[in-house]
């Protein structure tokens, strides 16, 4: 069976109509891997929304008591916790989540993500009134308040990378658009950040899961851009503020993080752009990642030894 016809299956039910609250029902897929009591601060979250019709817990094989502090379901019904066997990273856990959803929107949530009632309401009335989109993001900030890099982005092109990766962001614009002038209503963009990603139903059915080439981070890159070529607009919506504590899940990893991170990004450049760069070029540009990754790699070991 197809992906888009396992995705189809999976609910008959279609787009509503009208504004949250009436027949809006979304469920929350979060992908979860250790994430102590983040994981259920979020859920908390979620399950404050009448909007939730399911939370899915996918769990990676996580080795901490991040399950056990879940917040009592008994009398809500709404949390569905599948465990696997071992750590399949963020993007086949879930594409498990998704398959498990049925609502007429369906959300990937970060275990340390916090996502109000209001901002999912937001995020739902965005796409109803935007029928040509098929996601969209909220502004995510910081514990601390300020903005968080990757909710709003332009495509990652291997330029525009290399002036991030090597600190030219000053002379050259890079893919990161959060410095620039927060929109006073939902804007277009290239891509949304992996923490908050609100889809529907339809675009589900019609772009598939995510790819699952991807062990983690880029996965939400790519997906942002099958959307794209696949006729749906990829909204970022201002309106809808949740908060992201970022990275409690890959800190205690951070060299395993940044491997799969440049892992993703190769996958991400050979598969969309090796048809815009002479072969040579490419080359150089994956290159030019993975001498990057070394790089990083003696930094963050250097920097953990040190604070051991």
């Amino acid at each position: 069976m197809k992906e888009s016809e396992r995705l189809e299956s999976a609910s008959e039910q279609r787009s509503p109509s009208s504004s949250p609250g009436t027949n809006a029902s979304c469920d929350a897929v979060i992908v979860n891997y250790n994430a102590g009591r983040f994981l259920a601060e979020s859920v908390r979250q979620l399950q404050a929304s009448p909007v939730i019709n399911r939370i899915v817990i996918v769990d990676n094989d996580s080795q901490d008591d991040s399950l056990s502090l879940l917040p009592d379901d008994s009398g809500d019904g709404r949390l569905v916790v599948i465990r696997n066997q071992t750590n399949l990273g963020f993007a086949a856990a879930s594409n498990i989540g998704l398959r498990a959803s049925t609502s007429p929107y369906a959300m990937l949530v970060n275990p340390d993500c916090f996502v109000s009632p209001k901002a999912i309401d937001a995020m739902i009335a965005t796409l109803r009134a935007h029928p040509k989109a098929g996601m969209v993001g909220p502004q995510i900030l910081n514990p601390d308040g300020s903005e968080q890099a990757g909710a709003r982005r332009s495509d990652p092109t291997p330029w525009r990378s290399f002036v991030r990766a090597f600190g030219l962001s000053r002379f050259f614009k890079d893919f990161g658009l959060e410095k620039e002038t927060l929109p006073t209503a939902a804007t277009e963009v290239d891509a949304i950040s992996g923490a908050c990603m609100l889809v529907t139903r339809d675009a589900l059915k019609a772009v598939g899961l995510l790819d699952e080439g991807y062990f983690m981070h880029c996965e939400d890159l790519d997906w942002c851009r099958r959307f794209r070529l696949a006729g749906f607009a990829v909204l970022f919506d201002p309106s809808a503020v949740v908060t992201h504590e970022k990275g409690v899940s890959s800190k205690p990893r951070p060299v395993f993080v940044e491997w799969h991170k440049h892992r993703g990004m190769v996958r991400y450049y050979r598969k969309f752009f090796r048809d815009d760069y002479p072969l040579p070029l490419m080359w150089a540009v994956i290159l030019t990642v993975w001498m990057r990754f070394g790089v990083v790699a003696v930094v963050k070991t250097v920097r953990r030894l040190a604070g051991s």
